[in-house]
């Protein structure tokens, strides 16, 4: 199954640059390091977001739960950064109680 509603999908600017890919961020700094190390950067933050559009957004969800703001999808699939090296990540995606479309929650190494 694919995330419901994939190319209606919302990645917020900010879940991007100021969380991971910001090194500095309290929970995020790991994985910023990690996305850095793959070339991407937070003065290029469209690059994140067009490479989860192509290689997550169309890869099938691997799990489903239910919390108390609506429901969650996750998405096991590589990533491949701009100097070309490709490493699994997990991202995680929600459809709020109330709309139709997924929203970024956050993304991790697998």
């Amino acid at each position: 199954m694919k995330l419901p509603n994939a190319e209606n999908a919302l990645i917020a600017p900010e879940k991007l640059r100021d969380y991971l890919l910001n090194p500095t961020h309290k929970k995020g700094g790991t994985k910023a390091r990690l996305l850095l190390s793959l070339g991407y950067s937070a003065d290029d933050w469209q690059r994140l977001e067009a490479d989860l559009r192509r290689e997550h957004l169309g890869a099938d969800v691997v799990g489903e739960s239910k919390n108390d703001y609506g429901k969650c999808y996750e998405i096991v699939a590589p990533l491949t950064g701009p100097m070309g090296r490709a490493i699994p990540f997990r991202s995680v995606w929600q459809i709020d109680t109330g709309t139709d479309y997924p929203r970024l929650i956050t993304m991790y190494p697998e």
